[in-house]
């Protein structure tokens, strides 16, 4: 296989474990069991809708709580600590660069670049959290066709060269997918 075969190829789908928004700014994530998702805010409901496309959605990997809990002394840690808005399991986010993924049904993210940590870690996590983060913040994303996200949804990666058609049916119905 090519290295770019190579890099289309996921063992199996992610699962969402968990969602979290944040009503007001510099607000706690408050846990929800699914959130309405939009092409031009993001998130609904959370305080960051519309005000930078490529940062609607904040992912980060569900397999990175323990090694973070670790590094600082955790026994274990709130996903709601991690100011992330989705928590995702069994898919390697770091390995989205440059990929389109579909959560649930219809929800689909382009991957926009890191989620790098920010100072608030040292608050959250205790002194060192900001270096415990890095490497474990996760990855930004715009959204591209809207829909709602559940927990225990699945997340698929979309191949590289099928662009995304929005407003289609999904499977059931028809292909959202160009052939």
């Amino acid at each position: 296989m090519s290295l770019k075969q190579l890099l289309e190829v996921f063992p199996r789908p992610g699962r969402v474990e968990w969602i979290g928004i944040r009503p007001i700014r510099k607000a706690p994530l408050q846990p929800v069991l699914e959130v309405d998702v939009s092409e031009k805010s993001g998130l609904v409901g959370d305080h960051y809708g519309g005000r930078n496309g490529n940062r609607h959605v904040t992912l980060i990997q569900a397999e990175h709580l323990p090694v973070v809990a670790a590094l600082t002394g955790h026994e274990s840690i709130d996903p709601g600590l991690l100011r992330r808005n989705i928590v995702v399991s069994s898919l390697n986010l770091l390995a989205l660069k440059d990929h389109k993924i579909r959560i649930g049904d219809s929800v689909i993210l382009e991957i926009t670049g890191y989620c790098h940590p920010c100072s608030r870690m040292e608050t959250n996590l205790g002194p060192g959290g900001y270096n415990a983060m890095r490497g474990h913040g996760g990855l930004t994303a715009r959204v591209l066709q809207g829909g709602t996200i559940r927990q225990g949804d699945a997340v698929t990666v979309l191949p590289t060269d099928q662009p995304v058609l929005s407003g289609l049916a999904g499977p059931e119905t028809g292909s959202d997918l160009a052939p």
